[in-house]
């Protein structure tokens, strides 16, 4: 009879070894993983043993043990690399970008896999194209020529994004964004593809780039991260083929913003770092715009001296700003409040953050409900830190004023965070009275 004595996986071995973790450290890095993608993985050493002995991890898994070695190593590590496949990945080839849009908004219109899409995985070795890679230049390998395009078509695709994203501040991106798919898939893609002047044609790829932008900023907002990812990446190649600095490093600033809530505090200051270094001749609002992405990420990565430096930066630029009519990702005091109470908080001072992100939330529009729900929640969440459980209350009851009227993942997380944080003070009447309230308002989970 043949043999069929497994191969040891020395690829893998030679992983662990520059990893500098040993089989139960990989063991859990996997299962963390898995739990942001829904996985409920419960690994231990003696499976890392079966994988280096050459038995494959299930098909789900693997990209689970290419993401925790790639954030290990600060590079993406593909399945050749792991000795998942016996073969490099193929090159791929080059692809319409229209057709690619077309697909990722499809994908994203259809109820039936927008699960799928919200339990993708979060990569923080992603291949972010830098400006020099994108600046001027757009695959398009097909083109309509019964359709021709002019400025009154970029005018309503910035007129429709900048609704959508009204939309947006109120209702929460999970109400928003299915509009906003749609509208990429059924409108903008085919004006991608149409006959049209070169600069018409340059401005439409910036009005895409900035509706991808926020579609991305809603898929974020939903919680969906491996999806906003997919998006901001279409956006930064779109904002480069339009020459537009402005749109590509509001992208990467999106990025370095979802990397430090989801707690990647290097890649989140590398990507606000990227933003800075990609726009050389930003106006004083986008100078603090980026300075201040800059001042939290580098505060939560432990380096003080840099992040007060940039929160100086940031404070000198907002001091020199005029007024701007960006539809979304505009930067205002209410927004510099906020990360000035992040610097602080990051370094120690919970009181001097609680003060800030008060007068950030009275200094914010009204408009944006779900910004509102997300500071207070804040407040609240570092009120009770210091032991102030009434004021605490106080912030969650105004919380849950807006909340029933936001479909927002990351409103969620506000809530439920409320939620276990009360319920060991049910003793306390304003505790166990808002606990009460909020039982009303718990969500069907999806």
């Amino acid at each position: 009879m043949q043999s069929h004595t497994r191969k040891p996986n020395t690829a893998l071995a030679d992983l662990l070894t520059q990893s500098g973790w040993n089989t139960r450290q990989l063991a859990s890095a996997v299962n963390r993983v898995g739990a942001e993608c829904g996985l409920s993985l419960h690994y231990d050493d003696s499976a890392v043993h079966h994988w280096l002995s050459g038995t494959m991890p299930r098909a789900a898994v693997r990209p689970c043990v290419l993401e925790a070695f790639a954030r290990r190593l600060h590079r993406p590590v593909t399945s050749f690399q792991a000795g998942f496949t016996d073969s490099p990945d193929p090159a791929r080839p080059s692809t319409d970008t229209v057709a690619g849009l077309v697909d990722l908004g499809s994908a994203d219109m259809d109820p039936t896999r927008r699960g799928v899409l919200a339990a993708g995985l979060y990569s923080a070795a992603l291949a972010i194209p830098g400006w020099q890679d994108v600046s001027g230049r757009f695959e398009l390998l097909r083109r309509d020529s019964h359709v021709r395009i002019g400025s009154a078509e970029v005018e309503a695709v910035r007129q429709v994004t900048e609704r959508i994203s009204d939309l947006d501040d109120q209702f929460g991106g999970r109400m928003a964004r299915p509009l906003a798919a749609a509208f990429l898939v059924n409108t903008i893609a085919p004006y991608l593809a149409a006959e049209a002047p070169a600069d018409v044609r340059q401005a439409m790829l910036s009005a895409a780039a900035d509706h991808c932008y926020l579609t991305g900023y809603m898929a974020m907002d939903e919680r969906a991260d491996a999806l906003a990812q997919s998006y901001w990446v279409q956006a930064l190649n779109l904002a480069g083929a339009a020459e537009d600095h402005l749109t590509y490093c509001t992208t990467l600033r999106g990025m370095s913003v979802q990397a430090v809530d989801l707690g990647h505090s290097r890649l989140s200051l590398r990507l606000a770092e990227s933003a800075s270094a990609a726009s050389p001749q930003a106006g004083p609002r986008m100078l603090a715009f980026l300075a201040g992405q800059q001042a939290h990420a580098a505060a939560q990565s432990g380096y003080r001296a840099e992040a007060l430096a940039n929160l100086a930066q940031a404070e000198t630029a907002m001091d020199r700003a005029e007024s701007q009519s960006k539809p979304f990702g505009s930067y205002d005091p209410s927004s510099l409040n906020y990360h000035v109470a992040q610097v602080r908080y990051e370094l120690g001072d919970k009181e001097a953050s609680i003060a800030i992100l008060d007068e950030s939330a009275r200094l914010q529009h009204s408009s944006y409900r779900r910004a509102r729900i997300r500071r207070l929640g804040m407040i609240a969440e570092r009120k009770l830190e210091i032991g102030r459980l009434e004021e605490a209350c106080g912030d969650w009851n105004r919380m849950l004023d807006d909340y029933p009227q936001v479909q927002s993942g990351r409103a969620d997380d506000k809530f439920r965070i409320m939620m276990a944080a009360i319920r060991p003070h049910q003793r306390n009447p304003h505790a166990r009275a808002l606990h009460e309230r909020a039982r009303t308002l718990v969500r069907p989970k999806a």
